[in-house]
């Protein structure tokens, strides 16, 4: 009986190499588009969530920069005996100190003195209570680390608004000389690298400081009330 040789047929013959080189490169090319997309949406969704936590941080420190400076008082923190001033608001571009009463869960109740300083590419809060304060030594040895408040920017300063010797509205200027007066406007400028990150204006009215010409009025009026000097007069 002779024998007959069965060949396989091309179905259970298998894949060639061809074919699998084929499907290789294909599921490569989708394994990289689907890569591509999950990395570009995990990137999408960081980038989201740095603008979210940014304009959280911005608006959290412009309402306690309002708070804080918008109830500055017209109270001295320092008095110098020598010349008879007393220290009422002193600022430059870079620091500012003043009085402010603060919220019940940073500290006691009561005036604090508070000051906030530009330390290069940081913003720092911190303060010590009116009473007893010491300005060669403000926070009487307190170890307390003064709290962060901005931090990363490229560039910042401080500006100031008062009232001129005529009682007209001045210009912005980064030094605040008259320091038993209180002024009437204080804003922040602040300045970034990267493209995506803005600081809003934030101009800050003191409310104390608001009321000077209201004060400055009343008493060009009261002068001009004042009758010429009647004496000598024949």
């Amino acid at each position: 009986m002779s024998q007959r040789t069965v060949r396989p047929s091309r179905k259970d013959a298998g894949f060639t190499l061809l074919e699998v080189l084929i499907a290789i490169t294909l599921l490569a090319l989708l394994m990289g588009m689907a890569f591509s997309t999950l990395r570009g949406a995990v990137s999408a969704t960081r980038s989201g969530e740095r603008t979210v936590n940014w304009t959280n941080q911005t608006r959290t420190v412009q309402e306690f920069l309002r708070r804080q400076l918008g109830h500055a008082m017209a109270i001295p923190f320092e008095r110098m005996d020598d010349i008879g001033e007393n220290r009422v608001f002193e600022a430059d571009g870079s620091e500012l100190r003043f009085v402010a009463p603060l919220p019940g869960h940073l500290a006691n109740g009561g005036p604090h003195v508070q000051w906030i300083v530009i330390a290069g590419d940081q913003i720092l809060f911190d303060h010590a209570q009116l009473n007893g304060y010491d300005h060669a030594d403000p926070k009487a040895n307190n170890p307390r680390d003064p709290v962060l408040l901005m931090e990363g920017f490229a560039s910042a300063h401080f500006e100031y608004r008062g009232l001129d010797e005529n009682g007209e509205l001045g210009d912005w200027s980064r030094e605040w000389e008259n320091v038993q007066q209180l002024p009437l406007l204080v804003r922040l400028v602040l300045e970034f690298d990267e493209d995506n990150r803005d600081w809003p204006d934030l101009e800050i009215a003191v409310l104390a400081g608001t009321n000077m010409p209201f004060m400055f009025a009343r008493r060009r009026m009261m002068e001009d009330q004042v009758p010429p000097d009647q004496g000598g007069v024949e």
